[in-house]
């Protein structure tokens, strides 16, 4: 099994990676973030990861663990009302998973991310990167807002935390 993944890994390039995410798709991804951080008051980053390395396979590091890892040196922990989540796109593994922070894993289950990152596994075995990945960010930024709507006052919009802009590892 090693093995299989260790090649699978090595033959996942970059240029493959922007193949499947040029520009424009990131420009996309961004602008549907922009536009779910609207409609709630949390956060969300959205990073897409070619290939793991050799050291991290040999060691068996699962998508899940690596996301969790991912949500911590991109601090989305570190939102002023715990509110951030991650989207993680491990594209050698062929793995979505989404990391909420404590402010909102009580309200919304590992159930309904999990949901989601089906989802949006299944856009991306039928090569719709753009459309899988703008599913699964209205999806989250629809469970943000049934649980945490943004605010009705008129106020000045609250402050973007994190970048909109996916990040490629």
């Amino acid at each position: 099994m090693q093995l299989a993944r260790l090649i699978r890994h090595g033959a996942t390039t970059h240029w493959r990676t922007r193949l499947k995410f040029p520009a424009h798709t990131l420009d996309a991804i961004e602008e549907a973030i922009g536009r779910a951080e609207q409609t709630h008051r949390g956060e969300i980053r959205f990073a897409i990861e070619t290939s793991l390395t050799p050291l991290q396979i040999l060691s068996e590091l699962a998508p899940r663990t690596r996301a969790l890892e991912l949500f911590a040196q991109l601090r989305v922990w570190d939102t002023e009302h715990n509110n951030g989540v991650l989207i993680y796109v491990q594209l050698a593994d062929r793995a979505v998973e989404i990391v909420a922070d404590r402010g909102l894993t009580r309200h919304v289950k590992q159930q309904e991310w999990d949901s989601v990152c089906r989802m949006m596994e299944e856009h991306f075995r039928a090569g719709r990167f753009q459309a899988g990945s703008i599913a699964g960010v209205d999806a989250v930024g629809s469970l943000l807002a049934r649980h945490f709507p943004a605010d009705s006052r008129p106020a000045a919009p609250a402050a973007n935390e994190l970048p909109d802009r996916p990040t490629l590892l």
